[in-house]
């Protein structure tokens, strides 16, 4: 399994794309430059997926940096000897407080966030979504940004789902399933395709949606 790591890797999936798919070249071009948003694995890049659930970018960054204020590092040790009312005044929410306990221990016990880079996609899935509060956007977005996965698209992304209906020009936003199913088609880049669908969003509504 190859790994997205340099924008070479973006540029080179970019072309299998246009290869694969003829429908694709217009949103290439609309697109531009679709960056490689790599991010750093381990416990730290997981956490920081969990405090972007359901935020704005805003809304997420401004939790985020009064965590790694509050907290630091942002490590598993730190969060389990960190306390609630620590944790949640930074901004968190109850759930997430939980979610990032269950990251911490599920370390603690022996699984290593960095290796799944070297798993099988499905495999690494059920690692991840094996913990409490992690479900699949949240294990294809770390899997995606943090461990450059090549061929995952979180489609339950809802700037997904609307930047496809957009340059299909479809009569409603596809979901989940049907947008799982479409995305068949762009394997084994499907990485890349979902990249390609975040920029497309953002140049043609004016707005990151990008989750990392």
């Amino acid at each position: 399994m190859y790994v997205i790591e340099t924008e070479s890797d973006v540029l080179h999936a970019l072309e299998e794309l246009r290869r694969i798919d003829a429908r694709l070249h217009p949103v290439i071009e609309t697109a531009g430059e679709v960056p490689l948003r790599r991010r750093a694995p381990g416990f730290e890049g997981l956490a920081e997926i969990v405090v972007s659930q359901q935020l704005s970018k805003a809304s997420a960054n401004a939790i985020w940096g009064r965590l790694t204020e509050a907290v630091r590092p942002v490590s598993a040790s730190a969060i389990a000897n960190s306390t609630d009312d620590r944790l949640r005044g930074a901004g968190l929410s109850a759930g997430k407080v939980r979610t990032l306990r269950a990251c911490a221990e599920a370390e603690r016990n022996g699984l290593d966030f960095d290796a799944l880079a070297n798993h099988a996609t499905d495999d690494a899935m059920a690692a991840l979504t094996a913990i409490k509060g992690i479900g699949p956007w949240t294990a294809e977005v770390y899997l995606l940004f943090c461990l450059g996965h090549p061929d995952i698209f979180p489609a339950g992304d809802l700037a997904l789902q609307h930047a496809v209906r957009d340059a299909f020009d479809l009569d409603e936003r596809p979901g989940d399933k049907a947008l799982r199913e479409m995305a068949r088609a762009w394997s084994p880049h499907r990485g890349v395709a979902a990249r390609l669908f975040w920029r497309y969003y953002g140049v043609t509504r004016r707005r990151d949606a990008v989750p990392v």
